[in-house]
């Protein structure tokens, strides 16, 4: 994954993009950047963005402004446990456990750990910080409670370089074991439609804040029963890239995902492409 050597290879091709499928280099602004700087269009969205989005205490930040909700937690990462402690006893009202600790650069499943009580804490810090460490190359640590019993509910969303994004609904990523997922559902059996439009429409508004282009993925905690109008839904975190499972999204929509990037990537608009949320 050595980024000047694809950026020579794809000139050498005489490539006019480079699709950096959903990999590693994916969410790599360096690679976007470099790509940018050698006059090829990287499928995806900006160095910018990527950046912005690499960093989940700065993606929790921009769920605030935009009135988003989020679990309770900080919103910066820690490099020891020790500052870790200093702000969960700072904390009005205090948090109290279980705690969700998870690397601030983490993904797949990685740098996670929950915490149950104030004598597990430092443990669990030091080997998600490891982890993180090992995985991705940066050991800071967030916190956030841990809601238990929630649904995992992602959003797929598409956007164009003229600031129009559209929502093509959303999977149901539940099923998991170590926060991996395992299965995927489209749309979300028991959502309500009062849930689905909170959901969707923060979404939307998230990735029309950051300036979003290309296909991404929202994801959120949902807490209620099923059915329930009254469900509440948190957000977790942007993946700013095209998924193992937007297939799940297509067989659902009818849309080839790979070929609207391609499209926006292009230049077309999603008018262009005859995608509008009415659609």
């Amino acid at each position: 994954l050595e980024v000047h050597r694809i950026v020579e290879v794809a000139l050498a091709c005489k490539a006019d993009a480079v699709h950096p499928g959903y990999g590693f280099l994916s969410e790599s602004a360096e690679f976007a950047r470099a790509c940018e700087a050698a006059g090829l269009t990287f499928v995806g969205p900006s160095p910018a963005v990527l950046t912005l989005c690499g960093d989940k205490t700065q993606t929790r930040q921009l769920a605030h402004s935009c009135g988003v909700p989020t679990a309770a937690g900080s919103t910066g990462g820690f490099q020891d446990v020790a500052q870790l402690q200093q702000f969960l006893s700072s904390c009005t009202p205090r948090m109290g456990y279980p705690l969700l600790l998870k690397a601030v650069r983490g993904g797949g499943g990685r740098g996670i750990r929950v915490v149950r009580s104030e004598a597990e804490l430092a443990a669990a810090f030091e080997r998600c910080r490891s982890e993180a460490m090992a995985a991705f190359g940066a050991g800071e640590v967030y916190v956030e409670r841990y809601l238990e019993g929630c649904r995992h509910i992602e959003v797929q969303v598409l956007a164009d370089n003229s600031g129009n994004v559209v929502h093509l609904f959303e999977r149901d990523c539940s099923a998991q074991l170590t926060h991996r997922k395992l299965v995927e559902v489209a749309p979300a059996r028991g959502l309500h439609p009062v849930v689905r439009d909170r959901i969707t429409a923060d979404a939307l508004k998230l990735a029309q804040r950051c300036g979003y282009r290309g296909a991404g993925t929202v994801e959120f905690l949902v807490r209620g029963a099923p059915g329930d109008p009254a469900a509440e839904h948190f957000f977790m975190e942007i993946n700013p890239r095209i998924q193992v499972e937007h297939t799940v999204t297509e067989e659902a929509t009818g849309v080839e995902l790979v070929q609207a990037q391609l499209h926006v990537a292009s230049g077309r608009s999603l008018a262009e492409l005859g995608l509008s949320q009415s659609s």
